[in-house]
């Protein structure tokens, strides 16, 4: 399978370029808070800092994001989602982001607020566990 038709890290099961790719690339929006959480970890995972800082709510947003070179991020595990459906304008997400670096694996688990913010979904921030 070539790059092309590679599937898409978010967990879809979808190749790419029909998921998280036109997210990426500007061409559509992310439909629900789910779909742009899927959306950031596919982007974090092809190593794409300006969608990132371009998902993330103006309030929040990092001055600057490096993504850590020697971190491959390897599977997404959605847990849970509360609101952020396509009438809503908040929701969470609460997901296990698995990761590699140094040859250890590693989980990142978090509890994500999402909003929208001039009309589409953005990351706000992760809630306190």
């Amino acid at each position: 399978m070539g790059k092309q038709n590679a599937a898409c890290p978010c967990g879809s099961g979808r190749p790419y370029e029909d998921c998280c790719a036109p997210v990426h690339r500007g061409v559509a929006t992310a439909a629900t808070a789910e779909a742009l959480m899927r959306s950031r970890f596919s982007a974090f995972a092809r190593g794409d800092a300006d969608y990132l800082r371009h998902s993330w709510h103006s309030r929040t947003r990092p001055a600057r994001l490096v993504l850590e070179p020697g971190t491959r991020w390897t599977r997404l595990e959605v847990l849970e989602t509360a609101q952020g459906g396509l009438f809503d304008s908040a929701g969470t997400v609460r997901f296990r982001a698995h990761y590699t670096e140094g040859g250890r694996a590693g989980v990142l688990a978090e509890h994500s607020r999402f909003a929208r913010e001039d009309g589409r979904w953005v990351y706000l921030d992760a809630l306190p566990e």
